[in-house]
């Protein structure tokens, strides 16, 4: 059995974040398809609450004899455990997970969302979000000014986090990035590095391109 498990889906962009890490740093692990989208949703069922998560919600990471759930625990404790993309200022780093969780990762999901897997979305709705995620691209490139990575020239989980939506096609988030040359190139940074994979080739099982 892998070291870590990671229960997941591939349209998951916190599945995402955390498989990211367990990549780049050639960690032991492997993923657990989780049937997110049919039939209501297995992490909806009680059985699956009881079994692996009260929260029903994915990601979930097995290890140490203990499951985590929430990505940005699941990415703390991995820096901590693997000794890896740790940031110098962890007060900082922890600023920029949160800013994450509640702005960039938020507004860009439920976006990517209402475009891919709702049947007719609200105009007003889906425009409401774009601009949200426009306005949290800004504050981004604006601190992307002069580095390499959210806190200096090393990445550390901050950045994974904030990347966990940008390694899906195009077309699922279709943002205009000749306004953040930073965060293009910040996107490139990630590719470059030794065993990155985008998302929909390094998270298991099939892709659903529309959930009615």
């Amino acid at each position: 059995m892998a070291e870590f498990r990671l229960h997941c889906f591939p349209e998951s962009g916190g599945c995402y974040k955390v498989a990211l890490m367990l990549a780049l740093s050639g960690a032991d692990w492997e993923g657990i398809w989780v049937d997110y989208f049919r039939g209501g949703g297995e992490t909806r069922t009680p059985e699956w609450k009881k079994r692996v998560s009260v929260m029903g919600e994915v990601p979930v990471l097995e290890s140490d004899g203990r499951s985590r759930t929430q990505s940005g625990v699941i990415l703390t404790y991995l820096s901590q455990k693997l000794g890896r993309f740790q940031g110098a200022d962890r007060e900082e780093e922890l600023r920029w997970i949160l800013f994450d969780n509640h702005k960039f990762t938020s507004y860009l999901a439920t976006w990517r969302f209402l475009l891919g897997w709702v049947k007719d979305p609200d105009p007003a709705v889906v425009a409401f979000f774009r601009t949200r995620v426009e306005n949290a691209f800004r504050v981004v490139e604006a601190q992307l000014e002069g580095r390499d990575f959210l806190l200096g020239a090393e990445p550390c989980i901050a950045d994974i986090s904030l990347q966990g939506y940008l390694h899906y096609p195009r077309e699922e988030w279709p943002l205009d990035m000749s306004a953040y040359p930073r965060i293009e190139a910040w996107i490139g940074r990630f590719r470059a590095m030794p065993g990155y994979k985008p998302a929909y080739e390094l998270l298991p099982g099939a892709r659903t391109a529309y959930a009615a």
